[in-house]
């Protein structure tokens, strides 16, 4: 009953071909998924608070935060392309750290996805009822946020936040092919949109609006690098799809490491465009910065397009998050870490259908009922310390397995993977105390349900494969 059995990687890879998920997925499907995820609500709301704590320095703070998700998005890679088995880092350190940090990673990403799905969709939710506005169309104020999510209003259900969840669920349910079709859809639009910023309001930066580069110092610009991450959270859901992956050898590590490639370029040039036409300090409460940037230069048309962008934004972001926790669930259920019930594959649609509704209908109830303050607390400190995890787990491997075929190999072991735990730490320093709190007592909760369940209910335990 050793806490750190591990999971044999050949019965890992022959399970997977057994599980009956249909192979569909090629690597520009995997590209739009992870550019899906990422480009959502840290480009078209976070970058505001972003340029208030860092000043015009936050194009560094993009940057800071693109290298530590770089460096561990060369470890996930390396481990997409070796171990093409459903659910990402779970999966991977079931194989090399144990089942006892497998099981910690695994309920650390199961609340990582689950509250960025419930965050979005509360964000999408007033970015749509903005949009509305401009039509005249306004829901009733009790159904427009969460209890108490208004000052001094009555506010009861996040109608819109709500409604949102339940559509992706239905889309989800029915089949990852026909999900990656409008998620890619979606996704060209959303970049066509965020390019249309750049290739505008380059004509109205003004270099002065630059100075002071960096009013805050270093610590702004490492705090804000600290909230940015959370914009590139997404790309390491792509591996979460290996099972559903046609050549996932080649096409995962190109999913990966493309899709954080394209965002981080976008980022940082949307970073300059935007506090090059306004003064950083200006962006204070301002939820909605790149669409403000250009209405304060008379670009009005482009800040309503980009308004529309945001809502097809936050959409994919929901998509792709919803798909990559309910996989992970599905992996820790057919390892019997959780009732078997969730690993059930609709004979017809060739999904985790029960697990994928009942996923939506609680973080879809979870959005609708829980202000957007208090959701996004522990979104980064569980994504930074899965990164963390998986760039150890590589560092394992290598010494573990020196001889198992790898498509992609992560280069500068160790080096790398040593740079990107530092980097993730680094990042997990500037987070709030009570985020630190909240994260433990997550993890508490977690590991009373392994001891009380999981343990004992374990296949590997049992000796059951």
């Amino acid at each position: 009953m050793s806490l750190f059995r591990k999971k044999s990687i050949e019965h890992m890879l022959a399970g997977a071909q057994r599980a009956g998920l249909k192979k569909t997925l090629g690597a520009l499907d995997l590209t739009f998924l992870g550019v899906g995820a990422i480009i959502g609500t840290g480009i078209f709301v976070l970058t505001g608070t972003g340029a208030v704590q860092a000043g015009p320095a936050l194009m560094v703070s993009f940057i800071f935060a693109a290298i530590a998700c770089a460096l561990a998005a060369l470890a996930y890679a390396e481990f997409a392309s070796t171990i093409p088995v459903a659910g990402s880092i779970y999966t991977y350190s079931y194989a090399t750290l144990g089942e006892l940090a497998a099981w910690v990673i695994g309920w650390d990403l199961m609340l990582e996805y689950g509250l960025a799905t419930s965050a979005v969709s509360v964000g999408w939710s007033g970015y749509l009822q903005s949009l509305l506005s401009g039509f005249g169309i306004s829901l009733p104020m009790v159904l427009t946020a969460a209890p108490g999510a208004v000052p001094g209003q009555f506010t009861l259900f996040n109608l819109p936040a709500f409604l949102v969840m339940m559509v992706i669920t239905s889309l989800l349910s029915i089949g990852i092919k026909e999900s990656a079709r409008v998620n890619n859809v979606m996704v060209a639009i959303k970049v066509a949109v965020v390019l249309m910023v750049i290739g505008v309001g380059v004509f109205h930066v003004t270099p002065a609006n630059w100075h002071p580069f960096m009013p805050n110092g270093w610590n702004g610009v490492f705090g804000a690098a600290a909230v940015m991450f959370f914009a590139f959270i997404g790309f390491d859901s792509v591996s979460s799809a290996a099972e559903e992956v046609k050549n996932p050898k080649r096409d995962l590590p190109i999913g990966i490491i493309s899709s954080l490639a394209v965002c981080a370029v976008l980022y940082v040039a949307v970073a300059a465009v935007v506090t090059g036409i306004v003064p950083a300090a200006q962006f204070a409460n301002i939820s909605h910065p790149v669409s403000y940037a250009l209405q304060v230069v008379g670009q009005k048309w482009v800040a309503g397009f980009i308004d529309l962008g945001a809502v097809l934004g936050m959409l994919t972001v929901i998509l792709v998050m919803s798909y990559g926790q309910t996989r992970i669930i599905y992996a820790m259920s057919r390892d019997g870490l959780l009732p078997a019930r969730l690993s059930t594959v609709h004979p017809k649609f060739g999904t985790p259908f029960f697990t994928t509704w009942l996923v939506g209908l609680f973080f879809g109830l979870i959005g609708a009922l829980v202000p957007l303050n208090v959701l996004a607390e522990l979104i980064n400190i569980g994504t930074l310390a899965a990164f963390s995890m998986v760039s150890i787990a590589v560092l394992i491997l290598r010494r573990t397995h020196p001889y198992l075929p790898r498509a992609f190999r992560c280069p500068g072991v160790p080096v790398v993977p040593v740079l990107a735990v530092a980097a993730c730490l680094f990042l997990m320093l500037n987070l709030k105390a009570v985020t630190w709190f909240a994260f433990v007592v997550w993890l508490a909760i977690g590991l009373a349900i392994y001891f009380g369940y999981s343990r004992w209910h374990s296949k590997l335990g049992r000796g059951v494969e």
